[in-house]
């Protein structure tokens, strides 16, 4: 089996990332190197019955169970006969390993989270879009796919369960203001939903760290900066500016290095807290950890 082993390269708050282009039929998509773990040539995976229509089936490189997803059938192409040709994209994000396969792999691309551009009003502001930005490289527009929702649209168990924050019990409301940044329309609602829920009032929401880094601006400049944001919530992998240099932007500034910032995002492993944690990140942890998100958050402002 023919593989490769991906490394994150990228020093910490540059807001760069290595986006790896790829080919599903006819259209280019990217995924950010940091999500996968290998590249191998496709291999014929064992099926599992009345498993979901978009998953092949599975098998065990090393030991390790992996589900492999048929990413033609979640894009709905016309042409979605499951072959034995092509690759397969081994990934590891949200604590679960899914490789997906695809026609061909073009290569790796350095590049700025700037270049990323949110799709338009149009095409992705519906909590089903499965694509996060569109990049335009050469004459070629590559388009970033939403693999987070991809996996829980085929098992909701994996995403975020607002039914955590009933277990927590009753809880006191509190106005502690809390600035969000997340580019995922869905997750937004979602993380935006549940710290309601959990008691948590006061919460702007942006869709980038360029937007949630432009409120912190605004609110230093009109000396309002405690009443708007005592506590930041961020994605790592986000257009215009990543989660990673607004935490740097924050922890670096003097007016504003006291404010907790919590990392949330599906990127978040061993390799990816020791940046965090070399950028001043007060917490990290994985999105579908929703339920210690708050508790993270309870100790951060000592609700």
């Amino acid at each position: 089996m023919a593989e490769k082993q991906t490394e994150i390269l990228l020093e910490s708050g540059t807001n760069e990332l290595e986006l790896l282009e790829f080919v599903v039929g006819t259209q280019h998509y990217g995924i950010n190197v940091a999500k996968i773990r290998e590249l191998c040539q496709y291999q014929t995976p064992t099926p599992v019955p009345n498993a979901h229509p978009f998953i092949e089936g599975i098998f065990m490189p090393r030991d390790v169970m992996i589900t492999v997803i048929n990413l033609k059938h979640c894009l709905g192409l016309s042409d979605s006969t499951v072959t034995d040709e092509g690759l397969l994209i081994i990934t590891n994000f949200n604590k679960l390993n899914i490789a997906f396969h695809v026609d061909a792999v073009k290569g790796i691309h350095r590049i700025s989270w700037e270049q990323i551009i949110k799709p338009g009003a149009t095409v992705s502001t519906s909590e089903d879009s499965i694509s996060t930005g569109i990049v335009k490289l050469d004459n070629r527009l590559v388009i970033i796919l939403d693999f987070e929702k991809i996996v829980s649209d085929i098992n909701p168990e994996t995403g975020l369960k607002i039914s955590e924050i009933d277990d927590m019990g009753v809880r006191q409301r509190s106005n502690v203001p809390i600035l969000i940044a997340e580019d995922s329309v869905l997750l937004n609602k979602l993380i935006v939903d549940s710290l309601k829920k959990a008691g948590y009032d006061n919460l702007i929401h942006t869709q980038n760290g360029q937007e949630a880094y432009d409120v912190i601006q605004a609110c230093k400049a009109d000396g309002t900066l405690k009443d708007h944001v005592q506590c930041v919530i961020t994605d790592i992998e986000m257009p215009l500016m990543d989660g990673h240099r607004l935490t740097k932007l924050i922890k670096s500034d003097d007016e504003t290095k006291d404010i907790p910032v919590v990392i949330f995002s599906s990127l978040v492993n061993d390799e990816m807290k020791r940046k965090g944690e070399a950028l001043g990140a007060d917490a990290q942890l994985s999105k579908p950890e929703i339920a210690n998100l708050v508790r993270i958050i309870d100790d951060l402002v000592k609700k």
